[in-house]
């Protein structure tokens, strides 16, 4: 560890938001991941100091929210990781708009929305992500996604600068923005909400998370949907036609309430999940000629 750059990261968001040689399985759903050299919980104001610090001692920099759709190896993380979460999670609202910093969760966005009498954000309120992560990947459930509701996004650049971008510019689509590939970080979003009885919202709410209690595994800790939707076909229904529900290895498994839902059944490592998607993979292109892309991001080594 370089003394010098923890003691200069401490300066920066103070000592109780930054840790070394962290476990990132108490930072991912899916409860698995090795140590973080060094960990880090900063306010949207010290985001930018703290990359710029980064830069300036050759620390590469990983970006997490919630830890609701990664996966993060056995052998954890070398540099810094930078959980933009409860320190940069401030929402508010100002006519039919709502306002939300990226480290804000989506069910507590979708929550508020519905305090307000703001409509139009009932299908996001089960889902585990935070709002950065949200906008990033254009995240939905039920029929709804992130671009029906999003206005603009305000992100840090790879330069250091904070641009204002429309939702036009976003090239959002099925689990894809531009983000990434720009080497945006998101730092707070605007949503275009509607007016609506809070009655009706919420009632809205309660009949989805019913649904997804019925529906899902979530007594287990995992990644929510772990492939991406294949054009024409459902990831499921693959995984479970290939014969796959219930498969397990190591401490992974395939949820055998829901095969699109790899959970971890029993004290999986890293290793074990992605040799799991590794192996559904192989038997879904094999059987039906598929290929079933993860929706989940790795950090770390699994090679």
């Amino acid at each position: 560890m370089n003394e010098e750059f923890f003691s200069q990261l401490q300066t920066i968001v103070g000592k109780e938001q930054c840790l070394s040689e962290e476990s990132m399985a108490a930072h991912t759903t899916f409860r698995v991941g090795g140590p973080a050299e060094y960990y880090v919980r900063p306010t949207t104001g010290q985001i930018q100091p703290v990359l710029a610090l980064c830069r300036e001692y050759g620390i590469p920099w990983h970006v997490i929210g919630n830890g609701s759709n990664l996966l993060v190896s056995d052998q954890g993380v070398r540099g810094l990781v930078l959980e933009i979460g409860k320190m940069a999670s401030a929402i508010s609202t100002e006519g039919n708009c709502l306002y939300a910093q990226a480290g804000a969760l989506l069910s507590q966005a979708a929550t508020f929305a519905a305090a307000h009498s703001l409509s139009g954000m009932e299908f996001a309120a089960g889902i585990p992500g935070s709002i950065g992560g949200a906008v990033t990947m254009n995240a939905g459930a039920y029929g709804g996604e992130i671009k029906q509701i999003l206005k603009s996004v305000t992100v840090l650049t790879d330069t250091g600068e904070e641009q204002n971008i429309p939702v036009e510019s976003l090239d959002l689509s099925y689990r894809h923005s531009c983000i990434p590939s720009s080497h945006f970080i998101v730092l707070r979003a605007e949503f275009q909400l509607a007016p609506g009885a809070q009655q009706a919202i919420e009632a809205q709410m309660a009949a989805l998370k019913e649904q997804r209690i019925a529906k899902q595994p979530l007594e287990y800790p995992s990644a929510g949907s772990t492939f991406k939707r294949p054009q024409g076909y459902f990831a499921g229904k693959l995984i479970q036609d290939a014969g796959l529900r219930g498969c397990q290895i190591g401490g992974a498994q395939i949820s055998e309430k829901h095969s699109g839902f790899l959970i971890n059944k029993d004290h999986a490592t890293a290793s074990d999940v992605w040799n799991l998607i590794r192996h559904v993979q192989s038997q879904v292109e094999e059987q039906f000629g598929v290929h079933l892309e993860p929706e989940v991001r790795c950090m770390g080594d699994f090679f």
